[in-house]
């Protein structure tokens, strides 16, 4: 049987409002901020850059997704791998949770690179600047001007942001869905509502870890070069100074509102594609 293992997060709706919230300056004394918050964002950017806006920089994570999916399948099945002794050992969810941190160390590769080019992307959409004509030519920019280390900035914390999210998605997509799991019955025969609603709150968990270094990577990758010479420690120390605690939860409800649907839908999705693939391929 094809093992069952869970998507990672899906980067679509409302992606240029995290970044924006996330990233916008400190407003001076007396001024407004730029973004009161996500639906003024929202509204903000759909008047001034129409629709095409709300999926700017969306062309790197795009074109990453399906290697990315691929190589978080294998992470993920290279995890629970590594701790069975048997193929059909049961892992306990610490354990699901381990190889679903190693699926984060995994994906990161392809992830640090696509989410440094949309962030630029969408900043530059943001304060009006044209330096970048596309995700490719502000690859080729980023390459030029500092090498492949310009290219992957911000892996860290990229990593600092997917090991234990992605640790958390994994377990708590396994754990809803036995809870969920009427008494003697298979977790394979859950309905659709029950696998949305696990698959939804697997998402929001998920998020709940993974903003704070989000943020701190929103930041890091949209920085002058040399501002931050410590790297996170400097962003961190800079954002607790001036904004205080919560401002590592910027962008949360623009966050939160994708969080539910996006990842009930990709789980939904995963498990009749499983199922459909188990059926034309039982032995594989």
């Amino acid at each position: 049987m094809l093992s069952t293992a869970a998507l990672n997060k899906p980067t679509f709706f409302l992606p240029p409002c995290q970044v924006r919230l996330q990233t916008q300056p400190k407003p001076q004394p007396g001024q407004p901020p730029l973004y009161s918050g996500t639906f003024d964002c929202f509204r903000k950017t759909l008047v001034g850059e129409g629709i095409r806006g709300l999926y700017r920089g969306m062309a790197a994570p795009i074109i990453g997704v399906t290697p990315m999916f691929a190589v978080c399948f294998f992470g993920f099945g290279l995890g629970k791998r590594l701790q069975q002794r048997k193929p059909d050992d049961v892992l306990t969810y610490p354990q699901l949770f381990a190889a679903g941190m190693l699926s984060g160390v995994f994906t990161t590769v392809i992830m640090a690179p696509g989410e440094r080019i949309k962030c630029l992307l969408q900043i530059q959409a943001a304060t009006g600047e044209t330096k970048y004509t596309g995700s490719l030519d502000c690859a080729k920019q980023l390459y030029r001007e500092a090498g492949i280390r310009g290219v992957y900035k911000g892996t860290v914390l990229t990593l600092m942001r997917d090991v234990p999210a992605s640790g958390m998605y994994f377990m708590t997509y396994e754990w809803l869905k036995n809870i969920l799991t009427p008494e003697g019955k298979s977790v394979s025969d859950l309905s659709a509502p029950r696998i949305l609603f696990a698959g939804g709150l697997a998402g929001i968990f998920n998020w709940a870890v993974a903003i704070p270094p989000d943020v701190l990577k929103s930041r890091f990758q949209t920085a002058p070069p040399g501002k931050y010479p410590n790297g996170f420690r400097d962003v961190l120390r800079e954002l607790i100074r001036e904004e205080g605690v919560a401002s590592l939860y910027k962008g949360f409800t623009a966050v939160m509102i994708r969080a539910f649907p996006a990842n009930a839908a990709c789980f939904l999705g995963f498990e009749v594609a499983m199922k459909f693939l188990n059926w034309i391929a039982p032995g594989l």
